[in-house]
């Protein structure tokens, strides 16, 4: 590492799925408050839930929301290793920011000097140009088999410099066994950098756990930073869709009252949080659905992204949907795909290259009138236009392999003006003749409240917009608002030699 270098801070946790990446979030848009420069750094993110920074790179949503919480401007140095699972077995390596090749698990595990070379880079570019990094971890921090070759967790925070906040999730119980059993098995010398602890998703009243702080602290000799509530009420951008998968499949319809939208729920389900903002609106009762089931009730039916377009294609006709998506369409129901999704509505999807799998063509859904081919190149940008024939304004950011050309018969979806910053006249997606199916490349296409009360609006014209809807910043602002209230931030602020202002 350089001479000059900034402060870190890492936070890691028991386990995958304990909330690491929120708990970042929280800290960067805590520390930006205080003044600090500061900027978030995960070496590898595991995720098909990806964004493009400013720049046209490639890294991790979790990672660009982390950003926007610092107020930083997100770069690919911020996660410098992306895998994207396409497979049981594999993943696409996306290396500061671009696709670098297709691993399995145990090639890339095979020799990871590459990149863990990568990710040290730009660890030392980013201490370099900001006054403190939040380094996030990577699943459980304790991972004894794969310790040798793990460069996110301790070995970045040898290399940094960083004392270590280890953050454990009693919501799924066991959380003196998720910290004393990640401290136990540590090697001493990683053990020493662990500096506090922070108890997150809690339910419940708070006083009741008084006395287990006390004999947290008193069994590993460490402080417990804070207790944090469970908290609702905003969202931010997950990291994967281990969370996402426990909502799959409800029992039962849409609530009455509220506009019912299903998404399909593909086994290589990419950027879900496209539908994040439709998941929180309180008019809607959004329903991911893995198993064909009845839509009676939706209004809408939505095919997500995909790392896999046509492997989830074939796993969708062998479980029965198409004749369900079809009946949908039929019976009136609004049918959207977005990226993967907008390419199953085509004709056909070719991958002559093999960039997903074996090469060939598959035979799609035909409700829109286009072909796909799947091409070695990523389309990566951020981009803005209008919807067509309206004046609604829409952005969004586009990651995908394949081109999809459309007939004539179809009318786009977006005009495009502007594409990574560069005045752009062009068109995105297709819309039906009869406009009750609609394909966009868009990703974050419901982000904008305009964007979703057109939307809504087109499902139930009696819709009324929320008198207020809260924005990204909004949600950095509440979500540390809500940390700080239950966190210990002079003991936090000491431990990164700072002075709590």
């Amino acid at each position: 590492m350089a001479e000059k270098k900034s402060r870190a801070l890492a936070i890691f946790g028991t386990a995958s799925d304990v909330g690491k990446s929120i708990v970042a979030t929280a800290l960067c848009r805590i520390f930006s408050d205080a003044g600090i420069d500061v900027a978030p750094y995960k070496a590898q993110n595991m995720s098909n839930n990806s964004g493009v920074t400013p720049d046209g790179f490639e890294i991790g949503r979790a990672q660009i929301a982390q950003a926007e919480a610092a107020r930083a401007v997100p770069t690919a140095d911020m996660n410098p290793v992306l895998l994207k699972p396409n497979s049981d077995t594999g993943a696409q390596v996306v290396l500061q920011g671009k696709v670098c090749t297709t691993e399995t698990a145990k090639g890339y595990f095979m020799d990871t000097t590459l990149w863990a070379e990568a990710a040290r880079e730009s660890l030392e570019r980013l201490m370099l140009r900001h006054e403190l990094v939040v380094i996030e971890g990577a699943g459980s921090c304790a991972e004894m088999n794969l310790y040798d070759r793990d460069f996110v967790n301790f070995r970045t925070a040898r290399l940094s410099g960083a004392p270590v906040i280890l953050v454990a999730d009693i919501d799924r119980g066991g959380v003196f066994g998720q910290v004393v059993g990640t401290l136990a098995v540590l090697p001493p010398e990683d053990r020493l950098l662990v500096k506090g602890v922070i108890i997150n998703r809690f339910r419940g009243d708070i006083d009741l756990f008084r006395d287990g702080v006390e004999m947290l602290e008193s069994m590993t000799g460490i402080p417990v930073l804070g207790v944090i509530p469970y908290f609702r009420g905003f969202t931010i951008d997950a990291e994967d869709a281990v969370p996402l998968s426990a909502k799959v499949d409800p029992a039962g319809g849409p609530e009455e009252g509220k506009i019912g939208i299903a998404a399909i729920y593909f086994p290589h389900i990419s950027n879900f949080t496209d539908l994040s903002p439709l998941e929180h609106d309180p008019t809607v009762a959004m329903h991911y659905l893995h198993y064909p089931r009845s839509l009676k009730g939706y209004k809408a039916l939505i095919l997500p992204g995909s790392k896999n377009v046509r492997g989830d294609l074939a796993w969708l006709y062998s479980l029965g949907w198409e004749d369900k998506i079809r009946a949908f369409r039929r019976e009136g129901g609004i049918i959207m795909g977005i990226c993967g999704g907008y390419q199953m509505l085509g004709n056909s999807i070719s991958d002559p290259h093999g960039v997903e799998g074996p090469s060939g063509k598959t035979q799609a859904l035909a409700l829109l009138n286009i072909e796909t081919v799947l091409e070695q190149d990523k389309c990566l940008s951020n981009a803005r236009g209008t919807i067509a024939g309206t004046t609604v304004e829409v952005s969004g950011y586009e990651i995908h392999m394949g081109r999809s050309v459309a007939s004539d018969t179809g009318t786009p979806f977006i005009r495009v003006s502007a594409r990574n910053n560069s005045p752009e006249c062009d068109i995105d997606g297709t819309v039906s003749s009869d406009g009750r199916v609609i394909g966009t490349y868009f990703h974050g296409v419901f982000d904008e409240p305009e964007v979703r009360q057109w939307f809504l609006s087109l499902l139930e014209p009696s819709y009324k917009p929320q008198k207020h809807e809260k924005g990204r910043q909004e949600s950095y602002e509440l979500l540390a608002a809500h940390f700080s209230s239950h966190l210990d931030l002079k003991k936090i602020f000491t431990i990164i030699d700072q002075v709590f202002p």
